[in-house]
């Protein structure tokens, strides 16, 4: 829902009803929709969870891609060709040629997903919305699709955020992380601080639920209680009813965003009495 935000995209019924979102130093909440439709896909992009479901099953893979293209630039057929072969050569896909005239249907899970990371980068983006990018694909896959998606952003100095709940991503992946529960940030930092020294009860109860190098005999923990319903209202910290450390403060109202050292922030009101 916050990469919806970010392009303006939120579902009927939903609605922005506070905040501001700034990109390139201009407030998007207050641009026009006329405008809207110039940035997303040309200067921000978003690869969806699922390929299959972002994927017209009806066009092939180069007619999405010329689309996308002449979508953002005024380019001849022939151009957008050349352009649209060019992006399948930068995602590595093989065969070009053969993947242009192919039905979404017709290629593999990774597959797909390069082709459409190939659209989303067709435009040359300055920022990249990855939602969970390697869903559903093996470890091999997985690997290789983050592998390109670090070399992407260091070639054409991209800025990818990254949505996933696979902490191995992240480390492997992100320079900085937001943790985020119910909908609300509790933790921000650089990885390393936010991975190794985990301030807010959240992380370090997520933490202790992944798996790690020979931890095979020892049972993996898990965050007693549920995460809270978008139609339910917690008063006060919404982790406090699965959180162990909370007290009648956590209850009432919701912490501030509080610096702890260096960039790492934490929302939490008992950060001073916790064991890290």
């Amino acid at each position: 829902m916050t990469c919806f935000s970010i392009l303006r995209l939120i579902p009927p019924g939903g609605v922005i009803s506070a905040g501001k979102i700034f990109f390139r130093g201009e407030d998007l909440l207050q641009k026009p929709e006329n405008e809207m439709m110039k940035i997303r896909g040309k200067r921000i992009s978003m690869i969806s969870q699922d390929p299959s479901a972002y994927l017209n099953p009806l066009f092939t893979i180069g007619q999405q891609l010329i689309m996308i293209i002449r979508q953002h630039h005024t380019l001849t057929k022939a151009e957008s060709i050349d352009r649209a072969l060019e992006m399948l050569r930068v995602v590595e896909l093989p065969n070009p040629q053969r993947i242009m005239k192919a039905y979404p249907h017709e290629l593999s899970g990774g597959m797909k997903q390069r082709a459409a990371i190939a659209m989303a980068l067709s435009c040359a983006p300055d920022l990249l919305i990855a939602d969970e990018p390697t869903t559903d694909l093996d470890v091999t896959i997985q690997a290789r699709i983050l592998e390109l998606l670090q070399k992407l952003r260091e070639e054409r100095h991209l800025t990818i955020i990254m949505v996933t709940h696979d902490l191995a991503v992240v480390a492997e992946a992100c320079e900085k992380v937001a943790v985020l529960y119910a909908g609300r940030l509790v933790e921000s930092g650089d990885v390393k601080s936010v991975l190794y020294h985990p301030k807010h009860p959240y992380t370090q109860a997520l933490l202790r639920c992944s798996p790690g190098i020979g931890s095979r005999e020892q049972p993996l923990e898990a965050i007693p209680g549920r995460v809270p319903s978008s139609f339910e209202l917690v008063s006060g910290c919404d982790f406090h009813p699965r959180c162990p450390h909370a007290t009648a403060k956590c209850k009432e109202t919701f912490p501030s965003f509080n610096r702890t050292g260096g960039n790492h922030y934490v929302a939490c009101h008992i950060y001073g009495e916790l064991q890290n």
